[in-house]
């Protein structure tokens, strides 16, 4: 079969007895491999013989899109916070209930879909995450009460929370060995969305606020109309649709997202987690959708899948005795609740022993900052950023104008935080320091000076370090 493309060539072993794949039989990477490790390195050989392929871009941009979405609305929120605290008059304490509703939404999505994305397969998940947050994102911009704004910036968090551990695990299960760099070039679109979000909210949120900016005609901020007489002049909802604007467009995207993920682009299930599930024919039909989609022959069978050394003498762990990742066949006779219970209790390897409990800590504590510095840059600082504005008498369209300059610097800040992992003596664990201690030291900075160049200046610094530390 010499006319294959592929990984492997079909072929036999010397005893002329086993069908084998580019070596199968006697392959010295797959001693000590259970039979699922086995099959998995297989399908790996397979994806990485196609290199990026066209299938596999397509999988980096939609994924790419799903990191969109999280700045996107994270970004959105602390830009309508004014304006939506101003017309339905709830005081400071309350405006922080809304990040803290979308921060528990975030919290719970990235938890259960975490935990669902073994459970229902990739597939149901890369879609349905979307679609949760492109419907309640829509429906942001139709509630005039408080509470209700809450409940929907939740379940709006509880689908964005899913994208980030979906679109990771998707994409490094796709793209070849060579080509895994790209995995941290996915964060760039992460400032993406934080531009669209701006730009959308310069064009929508200045123009269409109560009087002139938020501003009356006596230049003092418009109070809500629950708060001040009747017939006085108020910030109510048909002045005030900026914000509204900015959700629904915001929703459409979503929306447009969750076409191209499910209607214009069919995502086949992911091999690796088919093979998980005992569906190993289902795994290989895929491999042959993925290569034909690239132009390509896949010379993965059923046949080399049988050649393999025989399931029960080698789905144990060399080390436990015990089922380490998968079981096979066997899984295919287990409830929704066994495979619950299955998942839950495969975290127990995070903690398997001092060293990768050691490991598992650091890295939560890292990510725990990480998300924090995201959390004081995209909900607190614009915010800060429209007060010193308003003290020094720079408007608030020119604001949020500034908004979109400061956000479009995070660009280049992945791009150089990409390029460390192969820079001599600098790698990843430099290149977090330093870009952390000059994200912090600009945050220092635009605390004690407060001018408009300043203002703009500090938090490009912030924004672009703070960028380059998430890559």
């Amino acid at each position: 079969m010499d006319d294959q493309k592929g990984a492997g060539i079909l072929g036999e072993s010397p005893d002329g007895k086993a069908t084998v794949y580019n070596g199968v039989v006697n392959d010295p990477e797959m001693d000590g491999l259970t039979l699922y490790e086995k099959k998995a390195l297989l399908v790996n050989r397979e994806l990485d013989s196609h290199g990026m392929g066209k299938y596999q871009w397509y999988i980096f941009f939609l994924c790419g899109m799903g990191y969109m979405i999280d700045l996107l609305y994270a970004q959105a929120f602390s830009l309508i916070a004014p304006a939506l605290q101003q017309e339905l008059g709830f005081s400071t304490s309350a405006l922080g209930n809304i990040f803290s509703s979308f921060n528990a939404g975030l919290c719970a999505g990235a938890f259960v879909w975490g935990v669902l994305v073994d459970i229902i397969g990739r597939q149901y998940a890369f879609n349905l995450t979307v679609l949760i947050a492109s419907v309640f994102g829509l429906s942001l911009g139709a509630p005039s009460n408080y509470d209700g704004i809450l409940v929907l910036t939740a379940f709006v968090g509880f689908g964005v929370g899913g994208n980030i551990p979906i679109d990771t695990t998707i994409t490094l299960e796709f793209l070849p060995q060579n080509r895994r760099f790209l995995l941290a070039l996915l964060s760039i679109f992460q400032p993406i969305g934080v531009v669209v979000a701006s730009g959308i909210a310069y064009g929508f949120v200045p123009k269409y606020a109560c009087g002139t900016g938020g501003l009356g005609a006596d230049g003092e901020l418009l109070k809500a109309c629950s708060q001040v007489a009747e017939g006085e002049a108020c910030c109510d909802k048909a002045s005030n649709m900026g914000w509204r604007y900015l959700m629904f467009t915001l929703g459409a995207i979503c929306l447009f997202i969750f076409f191209l993920r499910f209607v214009v682009f069919r995502f086949q299930e992911s091999p690796k987690f088919l093979l998980y599930r005992g569906k190993d024919e289902k795994a290989v039909q895929v491999l042959h959708h993925v290569a034909k989609f690239n132009g390509r022959q896949c010379g993965l069978t059923m046949e080399v899948f049988a050649a393999l050394a025989d399931e029960d003498s080698s789905i144990a762990s060399a080390a436990s005795g015990e089922p380490v990742l998968g079981d096979g066949s066997k899984q295919l006779e287990n409830s929704f609740a066994e495979k619950v219970k299955k998942e839950l209790a495969r975290y127990k390897l995070l903690f398997a022993n001092p060293l990768i409990a050691r490991l598992t800590i650091l890295v939560w504590v890292t990510y725990m900052f990480d998300y924090w510095g995201f959390s004081i840059a995209g909900s607190l600082l614009p915010q800060i950023l429209l007060q010193k504005n308003r003290e020094i008498e720079v408007s608030t369209e020119r604001t949020y104008r500034n908004y979109v300059i400061i956000y479009v610097c995070g660009i280049p800040g992945v791009m150089l935080g990409a390029l460390m992992y192969g820079v001599p003596l600098v790698g990843r664990q430099w290149g977090m320091v330093v870009s952390s201690a000059l994200m912090a030291i600009s945050l220092f900075l635009f605390s004690a000076i407060n001018t408009e160049a300043s203002n703009v200046g500090l938090n490009i610094m912030e924004y672009f370090f703070q960028s380059m530390f998430n890559a």
